[in-house]
């Protein structure tokens, strides 16, 4: 393999370790209070199954990492990719914290202050992302649909349980 190609290989796998790291951060946070905190709180009727969210934050992760990849082999002495890479790993960051304060500390509320921001640091991302490749901004398409979502059900569970 060219050296080209091989050190874009190992962008590629270091970006997809990185988000699943994430993801493997905020599972720590949430698993132990799903069968708990999280069961017994009241849920809107949209909520999905539990069995949903593991598979769908692995793919999203996935896809978050190859996004990032293809933003990265722009070159990252680029000022734009080093921009696009820094709001990248801040709503990376805000994604874990998310889990840490929703499910960890038991905050719908401060959840949904940190989902909001994250779901600000996504949009900005996703803008960032496209300006640099179409693809990698369309990979954080689903993301920014899933964390809608989710920010919904943070607001209806913080409602439902004063």
């Amino acid at each position: 393999m060219e050296k080209g190609r091989l050190k874009y290989v190992y962008k590629v796998i270091i970006s997809i370790v990185v988000c699943e790291g994430a993801g493997l951060i905020g599972s720590i946070a949430t698993t132990p209070a799903i069968p708990t905190w999280y069961a017994a709180l009241e849920k809107p009727s949209f909520t999905p199954p539990n069995w949903v969210f593991a598979p769908v934050w692995i793919s999203l992760y996935l896809l978050m990492g190859i996004a990032a990849s293809l933003v990265w082999r722009k070159g990252s002495e680029n000022r734009p990719v080093k921009l696009a890479l820094c709001v990248f790993l801040i709503q990376l960051i805000l994604n874990v914290l998310w889990s840490v304060v929703f499910f960890g500390l038991e905050s719908p509320l401060y959840g949904l202050v940190i989902i909001i921001l994250l779901w600000i640091a996504i949009i900005v991302t996703i803008v960032k992302f496209f300006k640099i490749s179409i693809p990698a901004g369309a990979l954080l398409i689903p993301y920014i649909g899933w964390v809608t979502v989710a920010a919904l059900l943070n607001g209806y569970i913080w409602m439902l349980n004063p």
